[in-house]
């Protein structure tokens, strides 16, 4: 049975303000295959994110250099809910062009100060000129265009992505998992994407044309050996809650997700399974499915609505 990957790197991100670890900062699993094709797995805990993006660099390179194509999920959102790029009036207008806006507005100094939350309220200037669809801060950063509150209303735009909506009606833990728009507080991924996008971006750029992103770049369809010809990364987004696991003695929350992502998508491969996860979505229109494809993107192991 042949293998899609060689090595799968998980990597759960984090917003941190400052240099941080454990709990809430950034994890980086690597599960790869020995001459035998045993699976071994390191776990790596980086205190800053410049230096995460550094330290993947160097695992990536080696790992291409034994000649493994590797699987890298990245636990936050790839794109934003259906209509954002639209009401920015971005370039392309889909997700790449979110990207591009986020590479140009960001700021992340290798200490970890960034300015996501300004990034957020001039979203929200440009979108609506009021303080929604973003919210949520701390008091500091509260301003006419951000508040720490939730607003009574989002307008049109859906609190959700199609694929968090798939998410909370298929997995129990999924549930519990925050909107895009909510910025500051526990369990959110906002600001993790906010600063994960351009880092990714760059990185993605750095690796040239064999890096595809999943779906935007590839679009939807179940991998074989010859749908990855020529592709040496491919990059997912992943959500750890929907794998089964236990955490192992005195291990970090966000290392756990980490590994059982890693171990349940290596496993997968070795079943010859892995591949049809990358299929469209069960249950969407033609409609829907574009739109995930090309603006929102989609969470692997996540199928379609009913």
């Amino acid at each position: 049975m042949t293998r899609l990957f060689g090595a799968y790197v998980i990597v759960d991100y984090s917003a941190a303000e400052g240099k941080k670890t454990g709990e809430s900062s950034v994890w980086i699993g690597v599960m790869k295959r020995d001459i035998r094709f045993r699976l071994s797995y390191e776990s790596h805990n980086p205190a800053t994110r410049a230096e995460a993006i550094a330290l993947l660099k160097t695992i990536l390179a080696d790992l291409h250099k034994r000649g493994d194509r590797v699987f890298m999920g990245l636990d936050f959102a790839l794109g934003f809910p259906r209509g954002t790029a639209a009401r920015l009036q971005v370039k392309d207008g889909d997700w790449q062009g979110m990207w591009a806006f986020l590479a140009k507005n960001i700021v992340d100094k290798p200490d970890n100060k960034n300015n996501r939350f300004q990034v957020a309220a001039k979203m929200n200037r440009l979108m609506t000129d009021e303080a929604w669809p973003f919210w949520g801060c701390p008091k500091s950063d509260a301003q006419k265009w951000l508040s720490t509150l939730k607003p009574e209303s989002l307008g049109d735009f859906p609190e959700f992505r199609l694929t968090e909506e798939a998410a909370r009606k298929a997995h129990k833990k999924a549930q519990a998992a925050k909107s895009l728009w909510q910025m500051h507080g526990a369990g959110v991924v906002a600001g993790q994407t906010m600063l994960g996008i351009p880092a990714f971006k760059a990185l993605a750029e750095g690796l040239g044309d064999s890096a595809k992103i999943w779906p935007f770049q590839t679009g939807f369809g179940a991998l074989d050996e010859a749908a990855l010809d020529g592709v040496s990364t491919l990059i997912a987004e992943v959500f750890p809650a929907v794998f089964e696991g236990e955490a192992e003695p005195g291990e970090v929350k966000d290392a756990t997700g980490v590994r059982i992502a890693a171990q349940a998508l290596a496993e997968a491969d070795d079943k010859g399974q892995l591949g049809a996860l990358f299929a469209a979505p069960k249950g969407l229109n033609e409609g829907d499915l574009a739109t995930a494809a090309t603006e929102e993107g989609w969470i692997l192991g996540v199928s379609g609505g009913a």
